[in-house]
């Protein structure tokens, strides 16, 4: 029934719309004549609001990461690759320590002054509310110290998991990873050869040959941490030294804690490892050596000559010989006597004319004499090593020989100031002063004055800042000399020589993202920088790249593998 306000019924809805009103037709013709207005927008703030995560969330893989690395080529090599698969992953490698997210610190644990500086590294990430990830000897060979507690530490064999550790790290858990590499129950060299590598100098590679070695030196901690010897084979070497040749390299060095045990543990030796590697080594490109313990060495005199003497291989080998007596040798446990070392040394320089030996010394080992010092100083002035790394002993703890009665602290001091006297009183290049040598540039000196090349001896002659020199092999004439140096001027008319290699990747670009990745994600790939606002970009596929790399680690078949990169790329796109 209806309201008695109600004068009549309505027979439908629209006709409570009057004559007056708008039509609908005419409501969107008005629309057509609607101009909206258009706000200025600051593009560049609101993509940065766009890409910028909220305050409480944490993202890995856009942070800021600072690399410090201590100690020997080895540890450089790994610092290295550690810094490529971070880049490729999308963090940015930063060499401003206050301005990073977190401090990678890659320890060294040869000698107390080096642990004592990461030590305090640590101590100042702290206070400066870091995050960290500490990697290298010191953990991995005491990872029980107290001020490593609550930290993350990654194993010397697990670099190619330096992500995953980041990652959790800077969502704040701790992560240890300090387990050795196996296959089939056998100790594996340690991480892939061919992983993503920023290379500190873009002109030189730094190949470990090996990881660990055969001795059981009583003072050395390195060997807590290395372990026992594990030797990549020669093929994934060689392939290695190809891919840096491809990637403008133009100067390999081989390292590892002993070069001449090399092998061993494969059915192999070092030997034939040089002659195939002096194989792929392109016109004016050189390989350099590392050190050797003389009882390894001793077994290829004859073949390592002929290496030494192939024009593509410095004539340099690093032999240490730690002391001159036969009695400390033996505390040592070093596994030869000096009769060895010297013929080692005399049968190198009779067959390699002009080779330079680097040797190492180590002052005041416990139960070292005066007498045996003596020894040792005869044996300087004798042979007059161009380059002489001299050490005053310091006890490692967990090693045999701090256990032994120790020499007086100012006793171990002198001798090492006597040493550096007699080391400082000769010069072994003022011969040289004339001669006409062929160098290879590869880096820049302390002081920014001039170009830093080496001789066929791996000499460093110092030429002028002419970019067109750089990674060139010049021609120079000898006019000055140092305790540590020459200086060469440039032939006026001769040639400066190209090495017949690719163009060097940029300073801070990532190395070792194969063809095989790069056709896989595409040309956007070929090169990521390390300060490059790209790297942010690029983070997705980058990340892609490395579960490629895990999948293959994982023995995924090749199709597999192959597949599943690819659906997750199209899952992103269409997302």
């Amino acid at each position: 029934m209806p309201s008695a306000s109600c004068d009549s019924l309505l027979d439908d809805i629209e006709d409570i719309v009057s004559e007056e009103d708008s039509k609908p037709q005419d409501r969107l013709f008005a629309r057509k004549h609607v101009v909206p207005k258009v706000r200025r927008r600051n593009t560049q703030k609101d993509l940065q609001e766009e890409n910028s995560p909220p305050s409480d969330s944490t993202i890995p893989g856009i942070q800021k990461i600072w690399i410090r690395t201590w100690g020997c080529s080895h540890n450089n090599s790994d610092g290295e690759y550690m810094a490529g698969q971070l880049a490729a992953y999308g963090y940015k490698i930063t060499e401003n320590a206050s301005d990073a997210d977190l401090w990678l610190l890659n320890s060294c644990t040869v000698k107390n002054p080096a642990e004592d500086h990461f030590r305090n590294s640590i101590k100042k990430a702290q206070e400066e509310n870091k995050k960290l990830v500490l990697a290298g000897c010191v953990p991995q060979a005491q990872p029980r110290q107290d001020y490593l507690k609550g930290l993350s530490v990654l194993g010397v064999q697990q670099i190619d998991r330096v992500v995953e550790v980041v990652e959790e790290t800077i969502k704040g858990h701790s992560v240890r990873l300090l387990g050795q590499k196996k296959d089939n129950g056998k100790r594996l060299g340690g991480a892939r050869l061919d992983l993503p590598k920023i290379r500190k100098n873009p002109l030189i590679e730094i190949i470990s040959i090996n990881t660990g070695c055969l001795n059981a030196c009583t003072y050395c901690k390195t060997k807590h941490a290395r372990g026992n010897l594990a030797s990549y084979p020669i093929d994934q070497l060689v392939d290695r030294a190809k891919q840096s040749f491809q990637e403008g390299v133009c100067e390999i060095w081989l390292t590892s804690e002993d070069t001449g045990a090399y092998g061993r543990d494969i059915g192999t030796d070092l030997p034939a490892l040089l002659w195939k590697l002096v194989e792929v080594i392109p016109e004016g490109a050189m390989l350099r050596l590392g050190m050797t313990n003389p009882p390894y060495i001793l077994e290829h005199l004859e073949e390592m000559a002929k290496i030494l003497n192939h024009p593509r291989v410095y004539a340099f080998l690093h032999i240490p010989v730690q002391s001159a007596s036969d009695s400390v040798l033996m505390e040592m446990k070093r596994e030869y006597c000096v009769a060895d070392f010297k013929r080692v040394v005399d049968f190198l320089k009779e067959k390699v004319p002009g080779i330079t030996i680097a040797t190492d010394i180590i002052c005041g080992f416990p139960g070292e004499t005066d007498h045996d010092f003596q020894e040792t100083v005869k044996l300087v002035e004798e042979y007059k090593f161009p380059s002489l790394f001299i050490n005053q002993f310091y006890p490692r703890p967990g090693t045999p020989a701090a256990k032994m009665e120790q020499v007086p602290a100012q006793v171990k001091k002198q001798r090492t100031k006597d040493l550096s006297r007699i080391f400082h009183s000769y010069n072994p290049y003022d011969h040289k002063i004339g001669e006409r040598q062929q160098v290879l540039v590869t880096e820049e000196s302390f002081d920014s004055k001039f170009y830093v090349a080496h001789n066929r001896f791996y000499e460093q002659v110092l030429v002028p800042k002419n970019p067109t020199f750089m990674g060139k092999m010049v021609e120079v004439d000898i006019y000055e000399s140092g305790k540590h140096f020459m200086k060469g001027r440039p032939v006026s008319d001769a040639k400066v020589y190209t090495p017949s290699i690719s163009k060097p990747l940029a300073k801070g670009e990532v190395s070792g993202l194969t063809e095989e990745f790069r056709n896989t994600l595409g040309s956007h790939l070929s090169s990521i920088p390390l300060t490059s606002a790209a790297s942010q970009r690029v983070s997705s596929s980058s990340r892609m790249v490395l579960q490629l790399q895990r999948l293959h680690a994982l023995r995924m078949p090749a199709g597999l593998a192959l597949f599943a990169l690819l659906f997750a790329f199209f899952v992103k796109v269409y997302n």
